[in-house]
């Protein structure tokens, strides 16, 4: 019988002892953590508040961004967006620390990963937003250079140009993502031989008329420049 009350004490100050142990690491990381969010929380709005004086989502309703985000069914809010990465970031980042302290070391790997995988979401929204900027800009310069020479078809030429660098822009967005990598290079290639194609035989056969008539023209001009 005394030799099982010793036993029973011995595991009680075991307990006790990991308990002392245990907690002044658990109120560690809890205030770090508290303490972080608080700091994330307030850098979220100073970031807010900068894209406001900077009239950021202004400019993005200007360059036609917004607009394309409406028509996929987001409201896009630029302030609201930085925010909200900046936000994340450093709770992800004081998250670390406090697993950290807890000695947690799996979750302080995963967390680190998914801190190392968030530059490549960041690249590939800047990747969509300059790919959707440089898509309006090309549908605009094809329609007035199309409508410039009083050719048919600049609305047709104009959507086209837009909607295959949008369409490039969404695969090399997934290719940083590191989605699927190999289909998409794929299907990119795939795409790149199906227009070439496309417009070569349509070009070839419907276009020989227009052709033969641009070399005339341009064979008329040279012999009068000379």
């Amino acid at each position: 019988m005394p030799d099982a009350v010793v036993i029973v004490r011995t595991a009680f100050a075991t307990l006790w002892s990991d308990v002392l142990l245990f907690l002044p690491r658990f109120l560690g990381a809890l205030i770090v953590f508290l303490i972080g969010c608080i700091i994330a929380s307030l850098l979220r709005k100073l970031v807010m508040r900068i894209a406001d004086l900077l009239k950021l989502d202004v400019l993005a309703e200007k360059l036609e961004v917004k607009q394309m985000f409406h028509k996929a069914g987001v409201n896009l809010h630029v302030g609201a967006l930085l925010g909200w990465i900046v936000k994340w970031f450093f709770v992800i980042v004081f998250l670390i620390a406090a697993t950290d302290i807890m000695q947690w070391t799996e979750v302080t790997g995963f967390l680190r990963e998914v801190v190392m995988y968030l530059p490549n979401v960041i690249i590939a929204v800047i990747i969509l937003l300059v790919g959707i900027l440089v898509a309006n800009f090309t549908r605009n310069v094809v329609k007035s250079a199309v409508e410039a020479g009083k050719l048919a078809g600049a609305s047709f030429l104009a959507s086209v140009s837009r909607w295959a660098i949008l369409i490039f822009s969404f695969m090399a967005a997934l290719v940083q993502l590191q989605i699927a990598e190999d289909l998409i290079r794929i299907l990119f290639t795939g795409l790149v031989a199906m227009l070439a194609i496309a417009g070569g035989l349509s070009f070839g056969l419907g276009g020989k008329e227009q052709a033969s008539g641009f070399l005339a023209r341009l064979r008329k001009e040279m012999t009068q420049g000379e």
